[in-house]
C-alpha cells in the first residue's frame, strides 16, 4: 500500500481551528454585523455625461475622495455615460454636488439625473433567500443520506454550514462590502464545498467495504491520501483564476472574486477536516457500509 498522510492525526487541532474561526464569525456578526451594500440599503441614483469618455476607476478614486465612501461607479450606454450610485439618501442638491466633485479635474460633466434608487434585495426577499437556503441544505442533507449514510449527511452539511458562517464572518471582521455578487459567490462556495466533500466521501465508502481490517481512522486517512492530488490541483487552478479576477476584474466584481478566494481555500479545508471529522465524531464503522448482498445470498468478497 502506498503512504498514507496521517490527516486525522491532526484532527484535534483542526477542530479548535474551525471552531475559533466560527465563534469569531458569529461573535462578530452579532456585534458588527454586515456593511450591507448599496443592493441591500438602497440610495441615490446619479447620471452624468462627460464629453469625453472617463476612467472608471477615476472617477470612482474622485467621488471617493470627495468624500463618498459606499458608491457604484459605471457605465451606462456608452463610454462617455457614466452611472453612480451612492448610498447617501437622497435631496435636491446631490446631484449637483457629485457634478462639481467630478468636474473639478477640468472636465465637462453635464448632469442628466439624480433620483432616489431603492434597495434591490427587500426584508421579504432576504427572508426568502434564507428559508430558501435552509430548504437547500436539507435537501442536500437528504441526498446525501440516500447516496452515502446518514452520518456522511450529517457531515457534508456540518461542513457546508462551517464554510458559510466563515466567509460572511470574514466580510463582517474585515467590514468589507456585503451586496448581490457576493450573495453570489456565496451560493458558488457551497456548491463547490459540496462537489469536493461528496468526491471524498466516496472515496471513503468505498475503502471502507475494501479494507475491511483497518480502523476508520486508517480508512479516513488512505482515501483523503487518495484523493489528495485531486483536491489540490482543483483547488489550485480555482485559485488561478480567482487570483487574476480579485486583481485585474474591477471594482465591480471585488466582492465576488473576494468572496471565492476565501471559500475556496475553507472548501477544501473543511472537505479534507470537517466532513471527516464529524464522520469520526459520529462513530462511523464499516458496518455502516456493508455492501449489499447479491445473488444467492452471496456476499460481496471480504477483502482485507
Amino acid at each position: 500500500m502506498n503512504k498514507q498522510i496521517n490527516f486525522m492525526g491532526k484532527r484535534q487541532i483542526a477542530a479548535f481551528f474551525s471552531i475559533a474561526l466560527i465563534i469569531a464569525s458569529i461573535a462578530s456578526l452579532s456585534i458588527k454585523g454586515l456593511a450591507l451594500g448599496l443592493d441591500f440599503t438602497g440610495g441615490t441614483l446619479v447620471e452624468v455625461e462627460y464629453e469625453v469618455a472617463p476612467d472608471i476607476e477615476e472617477v470612482r478614486a474622485l467621488l471617493t475622495n470627495n468624500g463618498y465612501e459606499k458608491l457604484v461607479v459605471q457605465n451606462f450606454g456608452s463610454q462617455t455615460a457614466v452611472l453612480v450610485r451612492l448610498s447617501e439618501s437622497f435631496n435636491d442638491k446631490i446631484g449637483a454636488q457629485v457634478v462639481t466633485s467630478l468636474s473639478s479635474t477640468g472636465q465637462n460633466v453635464e448632469l442628466k439625473r439624480a433620483e432616489f434608487v431603492g434597495a434591490q434585495v427587500g426584508e421579504e426577499l432576504r427572508e426568502q433567500g434564507g428559508l430558501g437556503l435552509l430548504l437547500a441544505l436539507g435537501i442536500v442533507m437528504l441526498y446525501v443520506a440516500l447516496r452515502f449514510q446518514l452520518k456522511f449527511s450529517v457531515g457534508a452539511v456540518g461542513a457546508l454550514i462551517h464554510d458559510v458562517i466563515i466567509v460572511v464572518g470574514c466580510f463582517s471582521i474585515f467590514n468589507w462590502d456585503f451586496d448581490l455578487t457576493v450573495l453570489a459567490a456565496l451560493l458558488a462556495v457551497i456548491g463547490y464545498s459540496l462537489n469536493d466533500t461528496i468526491v471524498v466521501s466516496d472515496r471513503i465508502r468505498e475503502n471502507f467495504r475494501l479494507l475491511r481490517k483497518s480502523s476508520p481512522v486508517e480508512v479516513i486517512n488512505i482515501s483523503l491520501t487518495q484523493t489528495l492530488s485531486r483536491t489540490l490541483v482543483t483547488s489550485l487552478t480555482t485559485l488561478l483564476v480567482l487570483i487574476a479576477l480579485y486583481i485585474f476584474g474591477g471594482e465591480m466584481i471585488n466582492g465576488f472574486a473576494k468572496a471565492l478566494l476565501i471559500g475556496v481555500v475553507i472548501g477544501t479545508y473543511s472537505s479534507v477536516y470537517v466532513a471527516s471529522n464529524v464522520l469520526l465524531a459520529m462513530g462511523i464503522t464499516k458496518e455502516d457500509l456493508i455492501a449489499p448482498e447479491i445473488e444467492d445470498g452471496e456476499e460481496v468478497d471480504d477483502r482485507p
